[in-house]
């Protein structure tokens, strides 16, 4: 009897102490711990569109071509009670090679922005808000076939844009309205080229006849690297569904400088079509206006006497961009 009583304790005391190891290795081991709610939600999209056409004895005619564009999107939303810091950067870059022609670029952007919010409740959809954004782009431009002079160039120009006022940001609506009536602009063209010529409404050089040459000019003081200005600055970013599986995304921005030419409007809408295909293959179409009286057109210009070529202003135009694309899209964390 007491056998069975001794061995019947000691199970007790191997279940007892088997159970007691589970609940410390279970209360200790931080694997099984549930994980922290992050205030962070991020974005990363990556895409590459392609278009090829082909002509071999084509009665009709035509010309071989083929056409590329990577497109990046990421961002950062931070979001902590009335707190909001929501960061975004854009990058793209395409190239087209047609036959009998050098490759030429068709597009080539780097955007930045980071905005600040802050709102009285929880509720409200209404922030106060600092807004920063940049903006130039990756390579030379050309007015082709002129490969010769360059009409723009990374940092030549650069937007900054620094300012402070409210912003309405609607999650539901996937909608963001922000005016800002204290908004500092800077221009920059870091190319002493382009600032000599004034380009991107810079102030340019100048110059003053040579005594000894009447054709000649000697350079008096270099172009201004540097412009700034101040005034209201206005955007605006809307994407909805408009049917299944195809969502409409807008973004505007308005500027008009309160010292030049107040009322004169910056206009920057850039329009799209996505059609969804599956997770990893989209179609698009966009529209992409510009118009910015600092921003002269060029034209080429040759002289009848020495029978050089060169770029001159031409007045600024409303500037257009039109896209079709379809590709290949992958997001990850």
């Amino acid at each position: 009897m007491k056998l069975l009583r001794s061995t019947l304790l000691l199970l007790l005391l191997l279940c007892t102490s088997h159970n007691f190891a589970q609940i410390i290795q279970t209360t200790l081991d931080p694997n099984q711990l549930p994980a922290l709610p992050s205030n962070w939600t991020k974005k990363n999209q990556v895409g590459f569109d392609i278009s090829e056409i082909a002509f071999v004895n084509w009665s009709a005619g035509g010309t071989s071509s083929i056409s590329g564009l990577f497109k990046g999107e990421f961002a950062r939303v931070y979001i902590k009670g009335n707190h909001k810091w929501a960061n975004e950067l854009i990058v793209k870059y395409g190239l087209n090679k047609q036959d009998g022609t050098e490759l030429r670029k068709t597009d080539d952007a780097f955007l930045l922005n980071s905005t600040y919010g802050f709102r009285k409740d929880t509720v409200s959809n209404w922030y106060y808000s600092a807004k920063f954004n940049f903006n130039t782009q990756f390579t030379n431009g050309y007015n082709y076939p002129n490969r010769d002079i360059a009409i723009s160039k990374p940092f030549a120009p650069a937007y900054i844009f620094l300012g402070a006022g409210a912003e309405n940001s609607n999650k539901k609506k996937n909608r963001t309205f922000y005016f800002s009536p204290i908004t500092l602009k800077t221009t920059l063209v870091l190319d002493q080229y382009l600032a000599d010529q004034g380009s991107f409404g810079v102030k340019k050089a100048i110059y003053a006849p040579d005594p000894l040459d009447p054709t000649n000019q000697i350079l008096i003081e270099n172009g201004q690297k540097v412009k700034a200005e101040f005034g209201i600055l206005f955007t605006g970013y809307m994407k909805n569904e408009i049917y299944k599986n195809i969502f409409y995304e807008n973004r505007l921005s308005l500027y008009t400088d309160y010292l030049n030419k107040f009322g004169n409007v910056d206009i920057d809408y850039d329009t799209r079509l996505d059609l969804v295909v599956n997770a990893y293959v989209k179609a698009n179409i966009g529209v992409h206006l510009v118009y910015d009286d600092d921003i002269k057109t060029k034209k080429d210009v040759i002289d009848p006497t020495t029978g050089s070529k060169s770029q001159v202003n031409d007045g600024p135009r409303m500037q257009l961009r039109q896209v079709l694309g379809v590709g290949l899209v992958y997001a990850f964390q």
